[in-house]
């Protein structure tokens, strides 16, 4: 994606404050992501990687776009109603307003097409809605409408161990896998992934939590191991714990290049510092060029 698109990258820790992280644990989880965002791959050289809170201008942005966002669209959004059945002591503005932040971190840069996964396709629904409704208030073409940028024809969601939809930190971190765990927290977490007592006649319909095993395991395994535990399943002669053992190995090998490159990054502050430097230089003269933009659509003039 870096070697055919501008691209811009940014660590959310605006977002992060909807759910209170003590100043230690969010300066903990931005160093996490940015050594994972380079693990993974991504070239500052290539890539605009920045942190969140380096542009006042999203900040700006957000209230902004907030003006003319509407309460009742924001209530029905599913990710707010999910969040607020499941932290009901903690039904904040910021979760309310989620989808519109969301939307400034991606309309900050005029972005065309925008990698996400399933889960939040309701949300670039949103910005789409947002940059829509701007440029009609304001007689505009200021924002184009972005679009999911998909690597195949459906957007992919990966599946939480615990059964769930959504593979998780925020919601349960035991459902997870992170590209960080070592080997042995990965085999603990796939061996306690939840299933059901097992299939009683030929080509049941599997369970939602075996359904999300199996496609974890067409994720991660070979396609002949995925085919050989899909016949297993079909003939009800499945063992699962021979299946999560399996799934569990591929996805150490998956991720293995991935820890050792974390593990080489951890320590090396002075290249850290370096990147978020040269990325918050660039994704500011992006974001400033466009909040200035906005700022004289909607009519704010120096006398």
């Amino acid at each position: 994606m870096q070697e055919e698109n501008r691209c811009y990258f940014l660590i959310a820790d605006y977002h992060s404050l909807t759910t209170h992280p003590t100043p230690e644990n969010l300066q903990e989880n931005v160093q996490t992501v940015l050594i994972e965002f380079l693990a993974c791959g991504l070239d500052p050289e290539k890539a605009t990687l920045y942190i969140q809170s380096d542009l006042p201008e999203v900040a700006e942005l957000y209230l902004l776009l907030n003006m003319n966002a509407y309460v009742g669209e924001l209530e029905r959004c599913t990710s707010f109603k999910e969040k607020i059945r499941l932290q009901p002591d903690n039904v904040n503005a910021g979760l309310l307003t989620y989808p519109t932040l969301m939307a400034a971190d991606i309309l900050i840069h005029k972005a065309h097409k925008v990698p996400v996964g399933k889960d939040q396709e309701q949300h670039l629904e949103m910005t789409r809605a947002f940059a829509n409704r701007f440029n009609r208030i304001y007689k505009t073409d200021c924002f184009p409408e972005p679009v999911a940028y998909n690597f195949g024809e459906e957007l992919t969601k990966i599946p939480g161990l615990d059964g769930s939809q959504k593979m998780s930190k925020s919601d349960n971190e035991n459902s997870a896998i992170f590209i960080a765990d070592p080997p042995e927290i990965i085999r603990k977490k796939v061996l306690r992934a939840v299933t059901d007592t097992g299939p009683t006649k030929p080509n049941q319909t599997k369970s939602a939590p075996v359904g999300n095993l199996f496609q974890l395991m067409e994720a991660f395994s070979s396609p002949g191991t995925y085919a050989y535990f899909s016949d297993q399943y079909d003939r009800c002669s499945i063992r699962y714990g021979e299946m999560k053992k399996q799934l569990a190995e591929d996805i150490i090998s998956y991720t293995s290049p991935f820890r050792e490159k974390i593990d080489a990054l951890r320590h090396d502050n002075t290249y850290l510092k370096k990147v978020t430097r040269l990325g918050a230089d660039k994704a500011r003269e992006s974001a400033a060029k466009t909040i200035n933009e906005v700022r004289g659509i909607i009519g704010f003039r120096k006398f």
